[in-house]
């Protein structure tokens, strides 16, 4: 099971979900794989604009939805995106880090292939699109994720990043080396496409303490 949640929490999150609209657009954003701009969010509900940001203001609020602003290259001002929390999507039945744990084992178990490479390839192929390249896109991805990571200088110009919340709890409890090996597969992978950066490793904790290390190390074009 996900770990115990605060129970002024639950409620404020079942409260916020108890508007239609609101569920409607917590359900929508479960199944779009990555952030959603408010266009696209007002096309699917029907509803002015001003009233889905009222709605999604509210989804932030309560913890359940996050929001972030798009990159843009050009002028002109930022556009806000949204996506599920990590830990409320597993909570809400919406498609959560355990549902992803739990098919990226069976894939092992399928294919014999080490929990690592398996890690490995869906960090790389994830559709979702980086925030940046480098240390910087895979701080972020792990955020995404549900990690909570925290920068730590090392030496050599080397980095931590300190992970304050496993995700995968339950299950790293129960197979810590096969759930912490797709753990540093999946950072792989993301370092891979973002690049500028390489997984040196990654130093385990109690899951129930959380504060998992994975090292980084950036790295330039030419090494």
């Amino acid at each position: 099971m996900p770990p115990a949640t605060d129970p002024i929490t639950l409620q404020e999150q079942a409260r916020a979900l108890g508007d239609p609209t609101r569920h409607a657009l917590f359900r929508y954003l479960a199944g779009a794989g990555g952030p959603v701009g408010v266009v696209e969010l007002t096309g699917h509900i029907g509803l002015h604009h001003t009233a889905v940001r009222q709605h999604l203001a509210k989804l932030v609020a309560a913890g359940l939805v996050v929001e972030e602003v798009e990159r843009r290259a050009g002028p002109g001002r930022p556009r806000f995106r949204y996506g599920l929390d990590p830990k409320a999507a597993g909570r809400w039945a919406a498609g959560g880090p355990y549902e992803r744990v739990a098919v990226l084992l069976a894939e092992a178990l399928h294919t014999g292939d080490a929990p690592v490479d398996i890690g490995r390839r869906a960090g790389r192929t994830d559709r979702v699109a980086l925030a940046g390249t480098g240390v910087e896109a895979v701080t972020a991805e792990m955020a995404r994720q549900g990690f909570e990571p925290s920068l730590r200088p090392r030496a050599g110009g080397a980095v931590e990043l300190v992970l304050a919340s496993c995700p995968f709890q339950a299950a790293a409890r129960a197979n810590p080396e096969a759930v912490c090996a797709l753990h540093l597969g999946l950072a792989q992978g993301v370092a891979e496409r973002a690049g500028g950066v390489e997984v040196e490793g990654l130093v385990p904790r109690d899951p129930r303490r959380a504060g998992c290390r994975l090292r980084l190390r950036p790295v330039t074009g030419g090494q």
